[in-house]
Order: structure tokens, then C-alpha cells, then sequence
């Protein structure tokens, strides 16, 4: 697989370097952080644990709150694409698709359901929940793109869908990268391998 590209890579852990990640094929140098464009997470900070309320450890998890500065001019709307860069397939796992989002600054509260939703990893239109093995650490990375059209897909499209229809559209684009290392369930936390839950 061809390496990520330099401006984004030094924006980036080499944990989190995946070469399929949405945002080197959409992205590129002029787009990225254009105009100041940010995203951040009032849950955690770049390169912070994603706190297990977010992940499949527990049984009430949501996706996290996401908040973002204003696009550059001209934007009509936003799209986020979380992906797993431990992937070791050509592409990552993707754990959400979300557009419909307006082209201003804003943000999605902590489980709050976005306009549109596209098709995750497992083929639902939900947050998939970070599930990694017990010790093992996964990297997530968190990409939002401005685009200067709206988009006409209808919900449920896939990652490829979503790509396809936004290719040459990005104005501008930014990055937010948290990891999670599995945990072992505990009092409190919903584990479906546990024999109590069986």
C-alpha cells in the first residue's frame, strides 16, 4: 500500500498513519486546517483515550460529542468519517458516516443523532462501538470535511458512496485522532462475553 501523504502524516501518530484513510484520498495540503478549520471533541483531547462510555465496554455507549470551527468560504456542508487506522485491510474499518451537517461551525452532542447517517463497517447506519481485545490498542480517527455542494445521497450510503459523491467538492478538512486499548469488563460495564450475560 502507497505511504499517507507528508501533510497529513505529521498531523498524526504513527499508530494512526493508515494510507486508506478517507481524508488522504479526499484531502490534500491547500484543504487541510484551511482557514483555521478545526475539530475537537470536548470528551477528550487529540490523542487522548476514548473514555469507555464511548466504546463497546459499556452497555449504554453513545458516540462522542464532536464540535468544529467554521469552514472556509463557501462551504454548504459537512461530512465526518471515523475510521479504525489499525486496520490491516486496503481500507480502515469505518465506525461512522455522517453528512447533512450545515457548512458553519458547530457540533453533534454526545449521542445525539445526526441528519444523515451512512452505512459503518457492520452495515448499520449507527456509531460502531470500539471493541478491540483486551490489551489491545486500536487507533480512531476522527475526519471532517467541508464541501462547497450539498449532498443528495440518501441515508443508509456506503463510505464508497460518500467519497465518490465529495471527491473534488472538500474545501477544507481537519482531523481528531483518540485511541482505546481493550479492557477487561467490570462492575458497572457489559461485556458479551461474560457468563453472567448469557
Amino acid at each position: 500500500m502507497p505511504e499517507l501523504p507528508d501533510w497529513i502524516a505529521k498531523a498524526l501518530p504513527a499508530q494512526a498513519r493508515h494510507p486508506g484513510l478517507a481524508i488522504a484520498t479526499l484531502g490534500d495540503a491547500k484543504t487541510f486546517g484551511r482557514g483555521g478549520f478545526a475539530l475537537t471533541s470536548p470528551a477528550f483531547a487529540a490523542g487522548d483515550e476514548l473514555d469507555p462510555c464511548f466504546t463497546a465496554k459499556e452497555e449504554d455507549a453513545v458516540a462522542p460529542p464532536l464540535e468544529w470551527t467554521a469552514p472556509p468560504p463557501g462551504s454548504q456542508e459537512l461530512i465526518v468519517i471515523v475510521e479504525d487506522a489499525s486496520s490491516t485491510s486496503e481500507s480502515p474499518q469505518c465506525h461512522w458516516l455522517v453528512w447533512g451537517l450545515a457548512g458553519q461551525r458547530g457540533k453533534l452532542l454526545e449521542g445525539e443523532t445526526p441528519p444523515r447517517a451512512g452505512k459503518n463497517a457492520h452495515g448499520n447506519s449507527e456509531w460502531l462501538l470500539p471493541d478491540p481485545p483486551v490489551g489491545e490498542r486500536r487507533d480512531y480517527v476522527f475526519q471532517l470535511f467541508a464541501t462547497d455542494l450539498p449532498l443528495t445521497l440518501m441515508p443508509g450510503a456506503s463510505r464508497d458512496d460518500v467519497m465518490t459523491a465529495i471527491k473534488g467538492f472538500v474545501t477544507g478538512c481537519a482531523v481528531l485522532h483518540a485511541p482505546f486499548t481493550g479492557i477487561e469488563a467490570d462492575d458497572g460495564f457489559f461485556d458479551e462475553d461474560d457468563d453472567d450475560f448469557e
